[in-house]
């Protein structure tokens, strides 16, 4: 491998790294903050009409805080990526459809484009510098 490749393939480690940070952040702070407000978090869950809101609680605390968490790491990337982006559609159709209310509509807006990073993680993987790398998962992102 030439030098300006092998500097390449470890800037863009760095880049997915980075990008997972980033993604990653939005859900450890939610999921962290539903797991501390377990109350209010269900009175929230059965206001908006959500069946079984104690059930949708614990489905919310591990998809966000051990999804984000997951994501943070680089381990099942790619599998984390799949959910964690099929829970931003849903709850922007869920808790983000009001489109009367302007910061609804950027809510919903936000969630879709954040799917759309995810659909790109598990098209691309973890990168370089991720658990999944270091565990011989096939993540690394690539050049075509």
């Amino acid at each position: 491998m030439k030098a300006n490749e092998l500097d390449n393939n470890a800037s863009l480690g760095i880049v997915a790294l980075i990008s997972r940070l980033l993604m990653s952040a939005i859900f450890i702070w939610a999921g962290f903050g539903k797991l501390t407000a377990a109350a209010g978090t269900t009175a929230y869950f059965t206001k908006i009409g959500l069946p079984a809101p104690s059930l949708v609680y614990l489905l919310a605390v591990t998809v966000e805080l051990g999804g984000g968490i997951l994501m943070l790491l680089g381990l099942f990337t790619r599998p984390a990526a799949i959910v964690l982006g099929l829970w931003c559609i849903g709850t922007a159709l869920v808790g983000h459809s009001d489109f009367g209310d302007r910061n609804m509509q950027i809510h919903f807006m936000k969630n879709l484009t954040m799917a759309g990073g995810f659909a790109y993680v598990v098209l691309l993987g973890a990168g370089g510098f991720s658990l999944d790398a270091l565990l011989g998962r096939r993540n690394e992102l690539t050049t075509a």
